[in-house]
């Protein structure tokens, strides 16, 4: 993660003019959550999040439940209680209650992976409209990796040495050149004797690591199961890094809803139903093995993975 924030001179003034804004309002706030609204939280090189706005906290979801049933308000124990119950038994209704709305500055590859979640509302910066900022990603040295022998989409033993600071060499002269490409089609200069390329034509042959930005907005039930999947161990490193400072943020902002999803999702595990009935075999005292469970060697393997944990 980088320790400071590249902003432009507009960006820099949005965030000035927020910080002076106050407004009073009789709906839930959350003290933990407005102490970083508006502020951008570092990610890879040039990249951060920052929460823009809000609906809902911890008692929205509780509320959102017992109105089925007319109940009032409880105790903090016991709206706990509930909110656990609600995750433990996939009840998700109530999360859809609350909403959060993150703008968010990541490299053009982060986001065609993250764009697959299709249950968010997006707006992107367009560089058809506008002239895209020259920032770029290049990874440290140590998430330079080869291609994994055993994932088709993941990584494997980290590149070393001489052949390390070549690639990255490499990565680094490419974004710079097409970069230069990109001012000259636009006719940066302002040179009379040619007129620029359109904006939405110049753009084209940058690659994928310059930086874009959207406002994402999301209710919690799918922002968690955004979460259970990005910032998962086998996620690829740079979506894995924004979904970690987002966790950080549902802790600030619903922390009961965040330490039940902590605990029945990201921490829980999934046995399929043959499996169960090895695990009851082995409860009962009986010697199963891999040739007399039933199951596959796959299966077989990420259960006892699983087990071990």
């Amino acid at each position: 993660m980088a320790a400071t924030v590249s902003l432009n001179a507009t960006q820099q003034q949005e965030l000035d003019d927020q910080a002076q804004e106050t407004f009073q309002t009789k709906r839930a706030t959350v003290a933990n959550l407005e102490e970083i609204l508006y502020k951008p939280l570092p990610v890879l090189d040039h990249g951060f999040v920052r929460v823009v706005d809000y609906m809902g906290d911890d008692s929205a979801i509780v509320q959102s439940a017992r109105v089925s049933y007319g109940k009032g308000t409880k105790k903090v124990t016991e709206d706990r209680g509930l909110i656990n119950y609600l995750m433990r038994h996939w009840h998700t209704t109530p999360f859809e209650m609350c909403e959060i709305k993150f703008h968010i500055k990541l490299p053009i590859f982060v986001a065609r992976q993250w764009i697959r979640h299709r249950t968010a509302n997006v707006n992107e910066y367009s560089a058809r409209y506008s002239i895209l900022d020259k920032e770029f990603y290049l990874p440290k040295l140590e998430h330079l990796a080869a291609q994994s022998t055993i994932n088709n989409q993941g990584r494997g033993e980290v590149l070393e040495g001489k052949y390390a600071q070549e690639v990255l060499e490499l990565l680094k002269r490419d974004s710079m050149q097409t970069y230069d490409t990109y001012e000259y089609l636009l006719n940066s200069n302002g040179d009379e004797s040619r007129p620029g390329l359109a904006r939405e034509l110049a753009r084209m042959n940058l690659p994928v690591n310059y930086y874009t930005q959207w406002y994402w907005k999301i209710d919690l039930h799918n922002l968690m199961h955004f979460l259970r999947l990005r910032a998962d161990a086998h996620a690829q490193y740079e979506i894995q890094a924004y979904a970690d400072v987002m966790i950080d943020v549902l802790k600030r902002w619903v922390p009961f809803a965040y330490d039940a999803f902590m605990d029945y999702r990201v921490g829980a595990a999934t046995f399929s139903s043959k499996m169960l009935s090895v695990l009851k075999r082995r409860l009962s005292g009986e010697l199963v093995t891999k040739e007399n469970s039933g199951l596959t060697a796959r299966e077989w393997g990420e259960m006892e993975k699983t087990l071990e944990g």
